[in-house]
């Protein structure tokens, strides 16, 4: 440190010059650093936050016992089930129907159960159903033997007696229809993709059913077949062949004073539609499903113009049209219901020539 004055040296801790006498000014001490200050948090993006949605208003509960109307079976039920208890269609589903008149079988959820008596009956599955019956002690169902999936021990089964029942056939041997009597569970199955048809059937109500589609039905519902008089012969050569395209029977299944439930199997989707007084449809007769006993029905052929016949103008004849194959089709006429199935089998015999058949329309187009 020095004297600003003279210049002389002097200690650091001298308040006056030794050589001079000057005062010593000593320069301020430094001032402290400044604390570190925490670093400022850094700021991310944050995504934009909608606005609060508004509560939604509360549902008003449907009043129980309050009366609902299944489009399906006509049962008047309690709105506040979400199923019907006696066909399992969806309540309150929409009824959706083409221009042309066919209704869809309504939508049934899978695992609906049906009731009847003290007995349920559960639809499990939807591409190929299965129905799985819990049945309560003293209550039975019928069958026929090939349906049958699985069963519990307890459930007691016989053989049904069938008034000239060695006249049905199925795949070449005799139809058995079984009975099954509770309690347990016993299920049933169709080795085919479809849909499983609950009809509900009220005292006096009857409907046809075509063969081999009957899975099942109650005790209380009476079972018996009619002839249905719709065949047409072909002939090759020296041999000929009777054909039957719905069958030379049908089931026909009536409830004579209770309620009861039958079940059917239909492959593919199902359709219904409603027949007005002598309303008049042309269906493939290996899609019919069934149909009212009101609803009337006949063989009808169609037969296509090819082309003209230049052979009878080079004779000595006018040309006439030729005709091709022939369409085989089942004419039904109402009042009444009528059910089809979107998957039908090819008519046997179609291409060959037609020597007889039972009373037939024809068209020529």
């Amino acid at each position: 440190m020095f004297c600003t004055n003279c210049g002389n040296p002097v200690p650091d801790s001298a308040n006056f010059c030794t050589a001079c006498g000057s005062a010593i000014q000593h320069a301020p001490a430094p001032a402290p650093p400044p604390e570190p200050q925490p670093a400022a948090p850094v700021e991310y993006s944050r995504p934009v936050q909608p606005p609060p949605r508004p509560p939604d208003p509360p549902l008003t509960p449907l009043a129980a016992g309050a009366p609902s109307i299944c489009q399906w079976c006509g049962a008047q039920i309690d709105a506040s089930q979400l199923a019907c208890p006696r066909c399992g269609a969806t309540v309150k589903a929409p009824a959706l129907r083409s221009e042309s008149g066919w209704g869809e079988l309504p939508g049934r959820k899978d695992m609906a159960k049906l009731q009847f008596g003290h007995s349920f009956c559960q639809i499990e599955g939807l591409y190929v159903p299965v129905a799985d019956v819990n049945l309560a002690s003293g209550d039975s169902i019928y069958f026929t033997h090939h349906v049958l999936l699985w069963k519990d021990v307890p459930v007691n089964m016989t053989t049904m007696s069938l008034a000239s029942g060695w006249k049905r056939m199925f795949a070449g041997l005799p139809l058995i229809m079984m009975e099954a009597h509770g309690p347990g569970h016993i299920a049933f199955s169709r080795d085919a993709p479809g849909e499983m048809i609950a009809l509900p059937l009220q005292p006096g109500e009857e409907v046809d059913v075509r063969e081999h589609l009957f899975m099942l039905a109650t005790s209380n519902v009476a079972y018996d077949w009619f002839s249905t008089n719709i065949w047409y012969s072909t002939q090759n050569g020296n041999d000929t062949e009777t054909h039957y395209p719905v069958g030379m029977f049908m089931d026909r299944f009536r409830a004579p004073q209770t309620p009861g439930l039958l079940l059917l199997h239909a492959a593919g989707n199902v359709f219904v539609r409603e027949l007005g007084p002598d309303q008049t449809i042309l269906v493939k007769p290996t899609a019919l499903i069934f149909k009212d006993p009101s609803v009337q029905m006949q063989l009808h052929f169609e037969h296509p113009r090819t082309g003209f016949d230049l052979g009878s103008v080079l004779g000595f004849g006018m040309g006439s049209y030729r005709w091709g194959n022939r369409y085989y089709w089942l004419r039904l006429w109402g009042p009444g219901r009528v059910a089809i199935q979107s998957v039908f089998d090819r008519m046997e015999g179609e291409s060959r020539a037609l020597s007889n058949c039972s009373s037939a329309t024809e068209t020529r187009w």
